[in-house]
């Protein structure tokens, strides 16, 4: 609003259009909720189909947190949760791919780019692909990320949820907070898992279930 101030007063400084402004809010809301509530969609619909995994982060909310409202410092001790998160951000990331556009001519590897250019990340096929992941990068395996991000792969830029470099979504740690927030706060008062109804249909831009994901749930 500070920008758009600027743009109004007419002071010679560089300020943000209306149009902007309307288009940073849609980007707000869709980038601040609609991602991270996909996020856990998915994480529901896989561990309710691996149930020793949800088993496995369901004995570490109730080792970390016990009886207690989850906190922020206990999540940040969440390892398994952190793995299945990060496992879930691969084989479902919140977009199908990433793009960005040459502002002036820009060597990448062998290829010389004039300005202009539109580049595409193609996230889902990064992420699935078997010579950065291995033969089961199209299981689901949180053991892969035990180590962490880097041991998971053979290249550091092969996980972009969230994108990467100087532009890589500013509200990825917060994201990741509310996600260990809300999915600790369901493996402490439910165990779940898929209905029979449940058809396997990932749709994009933004990757979710074209059917929804009927879950059963019992509370604990």
């Amino acid at each position: 609003m500070e920008s758009k101030f600027k743009d109004i007063q007419g002071d010679g400084k560089v300020g943000m259009s209306t149009g902007d402004v309307i288009e940073e809010c849609k980007l707000f809301y869709l980038a601040g909720q609609e991602t991270t509530s996909v996020l856990l969609v998915w994480t529901m619909i896989l561990l309710g189909q691996n149930q020793n995994w949800q088993d496995r982060a369901r004995q570490e909310v109730f080792h970390v947190f016990g009886s207690n409202k989850p906190d922020f410092d206990g999540l940040s001790h969440l390892k398994v949760v952190t793995m299945i998160l990060y496992e879930v951000l691969r084989l479902y990331p919140p977009v199908d791919f990433i793009s960005r556009t040459t502002h002036k001519k820009t060597q990448l590897g062998k290829f010389s780019l004039p300005a202009g250019v539109q580049v595409h990340l193609p996230t889902v096929l990064i992420h699935r692909d078997k010579e950065l992941w291995g033969d089961d990068a199209n299981e689901f395996n949180p053991e892969r990320f035990s180590e962490g991000v880097s041991k998971a792969t053979k290249s550091q830029l092969s996980f972009i949820p969230f994108g990467g470099g100087p532009r890589i979504c500013i509200g990825q740690n917060f994201a990741m907070i509310e996600a260990k927030l809300a999915l600790s706060l369901i493996l402490l008062h439910f165990d779940f898992e898929l209905a029979p109804s449940y058809a396997h249909a990932p749709s994009a831009p933004m990757i979710r279930p074209q059917y929804g994901a009927p879950i059963i749930l019992q509370k604990r």
